[in-house]
């Protein structure tokens, strides 16, 4: 019996309709290994990996990935969009107000939306996101020494 292999980033690509070129391959890749990355974050080490691409170029590909529902878009308030690969499981995020890092936090377990309103208007509700805000461990140590 022979044990199938997952599928590769441009397998991946293809199979969500989309052109499998390197500057996307290099894109996804970074958006999974990453945590949480902005758009200047993500666009340079592309460039790291594949030479030059374009900002826009990069914009368009994330879009394009998250359309396909490869990649997930976060904003939290007051913060510049990050891109994660973590998607389809309806998880939440922490984040800090002092250095802006942002974790996972997992939702509680059960039907997604983990967040069910008493009151949806109508709306046939399939995620619910929440945003935790605190002060991660760095930043709670190094303002209480």
């Amino acid at each position: 019996m022979t044990a199938s292999r997952p599928p590769t980033t441009a397998e991946e690509l293809r199979g969500a309709g989309l052109r499998a070129t390197a500057a996307r391959v290099a894109l996804l890749d970074t958006v999974r290994e990453g945590g949480h990355l902005g758009v200047e974050a993500l666009a340079s080490e592309v460039r790291r990996r594949t030479g030059q691409v374009s900002l826009q170029a990069v914009y368009e590909a994330l879009n394009a990935l998250t359309g396909a529902g490869l990649v997930r878009r976060i904003e939290p308030a007051g913060s510049p969009a990050r891109y994660e690969g973590r998607v389809g499981d309806n998880h939440h995020h922490a984040v800090c107000r002092s250095c802006g890092v942002v974790a996972d936090v997992d939702c509680a377990t059960g039907d997604a939306p983990c967040l069910t309103p008493p009151d949806g208007h109508g709306f046939a509700i399939d995620e619910a996101e929440v945003i935790f805000w605190g002060l991660c461990p760095g930043c709670s140590t190094s303002r209480s020494s």
